[in-house]
């Protein structure tokens, strides 16, 4: 089976168009129209329903994509399994991050991961927790970083770093630090991050068990990145709470300023998460060894 066929046919059922799958594989629509028909032939049964512009997988074509999807991992495996053996320090690599150990841990560690390893390629997914760990489930990546656990028999997760949570306020916010109490923080306008926000379920877990449900809140905008998030605040939309990894800057330069909870900082660990019962492809492993003694020893 041809291995091009199979990744334009992935293509395509993710992308649910024949002409976007063909501006990201560099080729005219009608070429890759051609390819589907050729797989459909090979299998004696149509993949996709055509309705004019839209294009919806048949059952056929749902089933089909989980074994293309495997296929295609197997081969990429079995490149970089050769590569080693042969001595080459040369494949692929594809791994997931939420939003802040995405945005602000890995790029510092795939930097030094590719010092040894130069000539690896690496393809990183940023996304929300839930989304990474769906990507992890589905086979698009082997490792995600996430900022929360999600309870799913099938992944292992494993700690590496930490992440601390505060209340972050505008500089010029009305409300002091001293003044600052968990019930008040029900009458305040507050800005909350998207469902599947590895933070967001941190920060639920953590209210919860103070008594405090996030619907008696007084949600002023739900946002889907922390950037989002960031820029709401320093422009007086409401308070909200961030990983204080991602408001560093804005700290230092005044625009926002912080309180933390009960005194005391709210700390979380970072996870990498993976198939438990899969093996990893030997850079995945090698990174997953790799990530685990630098952020250990840091």
């Amino acid at each position: 089976m041809d291995f091009k066929k199979l990744s334009l046919f992935c293509k395509v059922f993710e992308l649910r168009s024949f002409s976007k799958a063909a501006q990201q594989a560099y080729l005219t629509q009608p070429s890759v129209s051609g390819y589907i028909a050729s797989l459909e032939n090979l299998l004696g049964t149509r993949l996709f329903d055509r309705q004019g512009r839209e294009v919806t997988p048949t059952q056929a074509g749902e089933i089909f994509y989980k074994y293309a999807k495997r296929l295609l991992a197997l081969k990429e495996e079995a490149e970089n399994e050769v590569n080693l053996f042969l001595g080459y320090k040369k494949g692929n690599l594809k791994l997931g991050g939420s939003t802040i150990p995405g945005q602000y841990i890995l790029p510092k560690l795939l930097g030094k991961f590719k010092s040894i390893y130069p000539d690896v390629k690496i393809f990183l997914k940023i996304s929300d927790t839930k989304q990474i760990v769906d990507f992890v489930l589905n086979g698009e990546i082997e490792i995600g970083t996430v900022g929360a656990k999600v309870s799913e028999p099938k992944l292992a997760f494993v700690p590496f770093a930490k992440d601390e949570l505060v209340l972050a306020m505008p500089s010029d916010y009305a409300l002091s630090p001293k003044e600052f109490s968990l019930t008040s923080l029900q009458n305040l306008p507050f800005i909350l991050r998207e469902q599947g926000s590895g933070t967001r379920m941190v920060m639920e877990h953590f209210l919860n068990q103070r008594g405090i449900n996030i619907d008696k809140l007084n949600i002023v905008a739900e946002l889907g990145s922390t950037e989002a998030v960031r820029q709401a605040i320093i422009n007086g939309i409401g308070i909200s709470i961030l990983s204080k990894r991602a408001i560093e800057i804005e700290l230092k330069a005044g625009l926002i300023k912080i309180v933390y909870f009960d005194k005391k900082p709210l700390k979380r660990d970072f996870y990498l998460v993976y198939l438990e019962h899969k093996t990893l492809s030997p850079f995945a492993q090698a990174f997953l060894e790799f990530a685990l003694e630098k952020t250990e020893s840091e």
